[in-house]
This record gives C-alpha cells, structure tokens and sequence, in this order.
C-alpha cells in the first residue's frame, strides 16, 4: 500500500446514475471508462477495492411499484439492472489490465460468480478487483444496505459514497445556495437530520461495525484517490470524537 493512502480495503458505492453522464438514463461509456480509470489508479496503489452498483440508470424498484408493479417483482429487476451495470465496468476495468470479479447475490453462473463471502475474501487476498452485483440479492433492501453490508462482511476500512456533490450537504445544493457542507458528521446527526446520505438502515449498519462513510464527488477525475489520501473536499460520517 502507498505510505500517502490512509485504508488498506475500502468499499465503493457507486449509483446507477453516475453511470449515466449528462444522460438521462442508460450507460454513458466515456463516464464508465472514467469512473474505471480512477478505481484502477487506486487498485494500483495498494488498496483492495471492492465496489456495489447500483442500478437506478436502468430500473428503479421503487417507481416500478409507483408504477403499479408488485414492488418485489420490481426490486427483482432492480437487481437485474445492477449486474448489468457491473459487467459493463468490469469490461472497462480489464482494459485497464485490473483483474475484476463480478459476485451476485442472485446466481447467475452463465455471466458472473455467485456471491460467497470467502470466495470474495480471497479474491482480493489475490489482487483482485470485486464489483457486488444485485445488491443483497432481498427485495425492500436499497444497493446503500448492500454496500454497508458488504463492507461489513469484507471488513473494510471504510465505505466510499460517490455523489455529484463534493461532500453532504445540509440541503442540496444545486437548489439552494445557501446549503452548508459539512467536513464531518456522526452517524447520529445524519439520522437525526435526516440528510440524505444514504437510507437509514445504511448507516445504521455502519454505526453498528463503526465503518466510516466518506461522501466525496466520483464526477471528479482523479477524485477517489485524492480522498483515500485523506485529500480533497468530501464529508466523513463516523463515530462522534
């Protein structure tokens, strides 16, 4: 590991919509292939990376059953969505010579391994870089309850929330200037706040294995390994000092 990087596993959330660029749905190959550049930077400095996708680019659960779906048919397709997701960066990372393991919770064995906690575990002892596809493999369960309970299982260091924004903030910014960002926050004042970080029992299963939540903007090249080396803007959510 780098001497500048400050976690030796890390765990990175990256959303369905960050994949979709200035699109409005769908997969935008440039933003993949970039958003793959900065993880395989990160890889090659040492730290073991794993990564959940979501899959809200492609289906949502929820506005399916907004729709008039039976909402655990609908998450079902979320999940789907995921490891269509996952493929797709895996294919970017392994052009850039990372080798890379999709595991689903749902099985699959045609395109992907199935999920096995020591299976993973010893992929990463190996070198090699894991994408969790279809979240916790449960219907009701968002990809944030899959990437804290993933980083739980994996015993990361720390959980990588990878937004728009730089950091969180106490309204969103985009619409209101005079929203405050904050450099760091207990698990507490996110619940109690009721910031929209990630779904509560997210960060409660955080709170619960006291695995710190770094927010950070993944729309900035070169941004994750900035942040693994404690550089840059983003927020940590942890325990209060």
């Amino acid at each position: 590991m780098s001497p500048g990087n400050k976690f030796h596993r890390i765990l990175l959330k990256v959303s369905g919509e960050a994949l979709m660029g200035d699109n409005s749905y769908g997969i935008d190959s440039e933003t993949v292939n970039r958003i793959a550049a900065d993880i395989a930077e990160v890889h090659r400095q040492g730290v073991q990376v794993c990564v959940v996708v979501g899959g809200g680019n492609i289906f949502r659960g929820i506005s399916g059953a907004a729709a008039g779906m039976e909402r655990a048919s609908a998450d079902y397709v979320g999940m789907l969505a995921t490891v269509m997701n996952a493929l797709t960066m895996q294919h970017a990372l392994e052009k850039l010579d990372i080798q890379t393991r999709v595991l689903s919770a749902i099985p699959m064995a045609t395109v992907c391994e199935p999920y096995v906690r020591r299976r993973a575990i010893r992929h990463m002892d190996k070198g090699r870089l894991i994408i969790f596809a279809a979240g916790t493999g449960n219907p009701f369960f968002t990809t944030d309850s899959a990437a804290a309970l993933r980083a739980a299982e994996m015993g990361c260091d720390a959980l990588f929330k990878g937004t728009k924004v730089d950091g969180v903030y106490s309204a969103d910014p985009e619409t209101d200037s005079s929203a405050e960002r904050f450099d760091s926050l207990s698990y507490l004042d996110v619940l109690a706040r009721d910031l929209k970080v990630m779904d509560a029992s997210a960060i409660s299963l955080a709170r619960e294995n006291k695995i710190p939540i770094v927010v950070f903007s993944i729309r900035r090249p070169g941004g994750l390994a900035a942040v693994v080396k404690g550089e840059g803007a983003f927020t940590i959510i942890g325990e209060r000092e």
